[in-house]
């Protein structure tokens, strides 16, 4: 990327930044109080998360919250059926999370269309967005109701950047990073914080310790251990057979530790996340092994 479409694709992200903020104030009115959608569109919080369904009018939002729920929304064959939030609570494995019905946006929802601002500002306070799409026209819905979540602020299937910002009574701003800076210099992120008058800050821009850095990549290569076991021994956990996932059969297994085992073998017992008892289950070649199982092969 030269330089020039640098500065290009910094400006671009320093605008929509400083749009949804201008967006979002005029949500807050001024005062400057905000968080609230406004008369109809605040709602209690209850459970342990919320999760926000948005999409345009007469998509099925309201019918699938009855289905999830149990909780009546007004569902008809006519746009703009739902004009408030509607909540809703659901078990998921034991824990109590909140749905919100809320009311259909359309595009320039953003800009105040519809009552488009209200509704994008509780959607902003949910732990969750499930965009509800018309199966006729999915895809080109979903990328419309993303532009009009994006121009209020709203990320979606992002994870926020390892940035720290600390307020303090004094002392001007202090950035520190400790990785290079390769899309902002010190001087834009000070342009930033002062839209959003932000004088007196420590800003920490970090990565991934070690640990941190080890883990993501041994999730991120998916790989699968799976643990011999001698006949009437105990199972070696020190050095697992390591496998791909997707060639990670008990052929896949005696062929990392010899191609001949496979030929002789007569079947084998598996123990872990495989196997279909506790105690072990007898296999053949073609059972796929999950990561930490225990093999034992049987020779004919």
């Amino acid at each position: 990327m030269t330089t020039v479409q640098k500065i290009k694709e910094i400006e671009e992200e320093m605008a929509r930044t400083k749009l949804a903020k201008l967006r979002r104030e005029l949500i807050a009115g001024p005062s400057g109080g905000g968080g609230g959608g406004g008369i109809g569109f605040d709602v209690a919080r209850t459970g342990i998360a919320s999760v926000g369904f948005v999409g345009f009018p007469s998509v099925g939002k309201s019918t699938l919250m009855s289905k999830l729920t149990g909780t009546h929304s007004e569902v008809a064959a006519y746009e703009f059926t739902t004009l408030t939030t509607v909540p809703g609570t659901v078990k998921v494995h034991g824990a109590p999370v909140q749905i919100l019905d809320l009311p259909g946006i359309i595009e320039g929802a953003k800009d105040g269309r519809g009552r488009g601002r209200q509704v994008i500002a509780v959607a902003r306070t949910c732990n969750l967005i499930f965009i509800v799409l018309d199966v006729l026209k999915p895809l080109n819905d979903k990328k419309l109701i993303e532009t009009e979540l994006e121009g209020y602020g709203i990320r979606l299937n992002k994870r926020p950047p390892a940035i720290v910002v600390r307020k303090k009574d004094k002392g001007g701003i202090n950035i520190t990073n400790t990785v290079p800076l390769t899309k902002m210099d010190q001087e834009e992120i000070k342009a930033v914080l002062a839209e959003y008058k932000l004088a007196n800050v420590d800003v920490a821009i970090q990565w991934l310790n070690v640990d941190e850095l080890i883990e993501v990549m041994w999730q991120k290569l998916d790989l699968v251990r799976a643990y011999t076991k001698p006949r009437h021994s105990a199972p070696d956990y020190e050095a697992p057979v390591v496998l791909r996932r997707g060639k990670a059969t008990v052929e896949d297994f005696c062929n990392a530790i010899h191609k001949e085992i496979a030929k002789n073998m007569k079947y084998a017992i598996v123990w872990g996340s495989s196997a279909k008892h506790s105690r072990g289950q007898k296999v053949g070649l073609d059972h796929v092994l999950e990561d930490e199982d225990i093999v034992s092969i049987v020779k004919k």
